[in-house]
């Protein structure tokens, strides 16, 4: 076997992780105040970007923003019970959590890719599943 160089990118740099932190945290604040506007800005306006739900398969950006102009705006708060933010080198990250509705005892995941794209930090992939208690 052959040892090769590590070339894997650099693990939560300080002030990387800040930055998506940040955004993820303003994602939030509009998720559950439903700004709609803050949130389509927040994904990558690409066909190729996804969103599985827990009710439905969005494949691209106009699916995405379609979806959220028909979604009710009650019953948005959440409290977040785990979080995990990873981000790999300057330009990509992944976040975690875990959450649950006031009322509602199935757990919520939600997972987000992250992409420092040239107008900001954008999501490309996001998935939200509810487990059971």
């Amino acid at each position: 076997m052959h040892a090769t160089p590590d070339t894997s990118p650099a693990v939560n740099l300080p002030a990387v992780l800040a930055e998506v932190e940040a955004v993820f945290d303003a994602y939030e604040r509009a998720l559950v105040g439903n700004d709609v506007e803050t949130l389509d800005r927040l994904f990558w306006a690409s066909p190729h970007t996804l969103r599985y739900g827990a009710g439905e398969n969005l494949y691209g950006y106009d699916a995405i923003r379609q979806f959220r102009q028909g979604r009710p705006a009650h019953n948005l708060a959440r409290e977040i019970t785990a979080r995990s933010i990873t981000t790999f080198g300057d330009d990509c990250a992944v976040a975690n959590i875990e959450f649950r509705r006031a009322g509602n005892p199935r757990i919520g995941r939600q997972t987000q890719t992250w992409v420092r794209m040239a107008e900001g930090w954008r999501v490309v992939a996001a998935h939200v599943s509810l487990m059971a208690p």
